[in-house]
């Protein structure tokens, strides 16, 4: 009988073994993302739902240390269902591969998943509405470092009545989390001949790279 039991509690080990070399633990992970991501796929939580082609949970791996979050998707996000796939997207993808990161190395997403008609910028209820989805997200992919995009995102995770340019360059926390505040690449974009808001931004980055560990 003792030898028999022996048995089962080796084949037991033995099974965890494997199992922790599948990877099991990532299995469900992803398993728990993939749920969330059909579930904004699918949420009719706010009228945004009403107006946008597709939901865009958001994109990239969720074992990094690293997320970028910005407002909302704008027009070919919402055609595509990614995010950051339009102008602003293809600097943001040059941004992170300065950063010796690959697009699918990041998690990219945004504190709204729908778009704002004609790309306004996200109401209240809206981002309340919408504020779970991401709280998920951060829960599943735990990051070290979260770069916030912009204003609307800055002010998601800073309580501050400081402006953009005030409240970039340094690094604040949130839930223990380090943020980063940063100009949007479409504000880079729209301000294309301003070396000093470049600069500024490729100062925010290297901070973010220190804390992370890149050089």
């Amino acid at each position: 009988m003792r030898k028999k039991a022996d048995k089962v509690i080796e084949d037991i080990k033995e099974n965890v073994k494997y199992l922790s070399q599948l990877g099991v633990e990532s299995i469900q992970e992803d398993s728990a993302e993939e749920t969330l991501r059909e579930k904004i796929s699918h949420c009719q939580e706010c009228p945004l739902s009403q107006t946008r082609r597709n939901a865009v949970p958001g994109e990239g791996s969720i074992k990094t240390d690293l997320m970028f979050v910005g407002e909302a998707p704008g027009r070919e996000e919402d055609i595509q269902g990614r995010p950051f796939v339009g102008r602003a997207g293809q600097l943001l993808t040059k941004i992170i591969g300065a950063m010796k990161y690959r697009r699918e190395d990041v998690f990219i997403t945004n504190i709204v998943k729908c778009r704002p008609p004609q790309n306004r910028v996200p109401r209240k209820e809206e981002i309340e509405k919408c504020k779970g989805y991401l709280f998920k997200q951060l829960e599943i992919i735990s990051p070290k470092v979260i770069v916030a995009l912009g204003k609307s995102a800055a002010d998601f995770f800073i309580h501050s009545q400081l402006g953009m340019t005030a409240l970039r360059g340094d690094l604040y926390e949130f839930n223990d989390i380090k943020v980063m505040p940063t100009f949007h690449p479409s504000y880079l974009i729209r301000n294309e001949g301003n070396r000093k808001i470049k600069k500024m931004v490729w100062e925010d980055m290297k901070k973010v790279m220190a804390v992370l560990g890149k050089k």
